[in-house]
């Protein structure tokens, strides 16, 4: 489902991936830990050519993209239809209703007509808890509803991987169980994600493999359980005991 070969980015004389190798299979929940500036965020914002990497390939379902050389603009938009990214600070249009904002990706993206766009957002809406809200605007809802309808924008053009980036990160912590349920729910159905979290539980309770990252470099990736109570590098081991996972 996504090969990763060779993928480096730098940002000047910065270079923040240094050369990652990942495979990830169809419908498997990886999650990428690690500290700040670890590279974890640059790596899914190449994933989604956010960020365009300096060198090494992406493949995606059946796309592959080379950027050793120039990338014709055709082949990144084609790369770029495979993901979704839910964002850390949502992104939603202000000036849109729930419903409107679901349905844009669709319409602009994916050609749908009007009539076929609003009933994919309003089932993607009842999907996750939202079907009462769909005149609603963003600053009507709490971060957690907001982030929810940035996860049905996202599903809306109904991607081959979801990417989510920090995605509780910016929530009052009695907010943040809505949104992990609704991506509990989505792992169930056999989603392709990869997620970017602080949440540990979430790790520990949904992904099928853990990544942990440091400066700019997969470090170690195992099962949840074995990451979590017998790392193998000591860098993971020292990251692990300084936010104390139980």
């Amino acid at each position: 489902m996504i090969t990763i070969n060779g993928l480096h980015k730098q940002f000047g004389q910065l270079e923040v991936l240094k050369g990652i190798d990942l495979k990830i299979n169809k419908g498997q929940v990886v999650v990428v830990i690690g500290p700040s500036g670890s590279g974890k965020t640059t790596l899914l914002r190449c994933l989604n050519i956010l960020e365009v990497p300096t060198s090494g390939s992406i493949t995606i379902d059946d796309q592959t993209t080379d950027f050793s050389t120039k990338v014709p603009k055709k082949s990144v938009d084609a790369l770029r239809k495979k993901s979704a990214m839910v964002f850390q600070h949502y992104n939603l249009f202000p000036h849109m209703t729930v419903l409107q904002n679901v349905m844009e990706g669709p319409i602009i993206v994916k050609k749908l007509s009007k009539v076929d766009a609003r009933k994919r957002a309003e089932n993607l809406l009842v999907k996750v808890g939202l079907g009462d809200k769909l005149d609603f605007f963003p600053h009507q809802l709490s971060g957690g509803q907001q982030q929810r309808v940035g996860i049905a924008r996202a599903l809306a053009l109904e991607p081959k991987v979801m990417l989510f980036d920090e995605p509780t990160s910016a929530l009052d912590p009695e907010l943040v169980g809505e949104v992990l349920q609704v991506m509990k729910d989505l792992a169930d159905e056999g989603i392709t994600m990869v997620v970017v979290t602080h949440e540990m539980r979430f790790a520990k309770d949904v992904a099928d493999e853990v990544i942990f990252m440091d400066q700019g470099k997969i470090i170690e990736r195992s099962e949840p359980n074995e990451m979590f109570t017998q790392p193998k590098e000591e860098r993971t081991r020292q990251f692990l005991n300084l936010i104390q996972v139980h």
